[in-house]
C-alpha cells in the first residue's frame, strides 16, 4: 500500500463537473492498493498517517499532528502509484490491486479514518477525477507499507 500525503491549505476533487469532496487545512492523500494489501496493512498505514507531526507549532517546528490542528482528510484512490516504468515508455500496472479488492480496502481506509477524524472527504474509486490543491509548504511525504515502521 502506498500513501502520498500532501499537507494542504485546501483541496477538492471533482468528477463530471460535480465537487465530490472539499477540505480546508489538512491532508490530501493519494492511496494506492496492491493485491497483497489487507485490512491489517491499512490499519498500520492509517495509524502512521494520523500520527504524523507535520504541522508547525508556535515556534515554527513541525510538532503537531492532524488532530491537534483540527485538520481534515481528502482521500483519493490512485492505482497509478503502482506504475512500473522500468521497461519502455508505457507504464505497466500489474502490481496495482484488482478493482474489487482494492475498492474494498479503499472503503475500509475511509471508514477507519472517519472513526478518528471529524471531516473525511473522498473521491470516487475508478473515476476520472480532477484534483485541485494548495500544497502547504510544500510538504509531501510518501508512506509505503513495504517500509518497516
Amino acid at each position: 500500500m502506498r500513501f502520498v500525503i500532501q499537507r494542504v491549505a485546501h483541496a477538492s476533487v471533482t468528477v463530471d463537473g460535480e465537487v465530490l469532496g472539499k477540505i480546508g487545512k489538512g491532508f490530501m492523500v493519494l492511496i494506492g492498493v496492491s493485491d497483497e494489501d489487507t485490512e491489517e496493512t491499512a490499519d498500520r498505514m492509517v495509524k502512521k498517517m494520523l500520527g504524523l507531526r507535520i504541522f508547525e507549532d508556535e515556534n515554527g517546528k513541525t510538532n503537531l499532528n492532524l488532530e491537534t490542528v483540527g485538520g481534515s482528510l481528502l482521500l483519493i484512490s490512485q492505482f497509478t502509484l503502482y506504475a512500473d516504468c522500468r521497461r519502455g515508455n508505457r507504464p505497466g500496472f500489474t502490481r496495482a490491486g484488482k478493482p474489487d479488492a482494492a475498492s474494498g480496502i479503499y472503503e475500509y481506509i475511509i471508514e477507519k479514518c472517519r472513526e478518528q477524524v471529524p471531516i473525511v472527504e473522498r473521491g470516487r474509486f475508478g473515476a476520472d477525477m480532477k484534483v485541485e490543491l494548495l500544497n502547504d509548504g510544500p510538504f509531501t511525504l510518501v508512506l509505503d507499507s513495504d517500509a518497516k515502521f
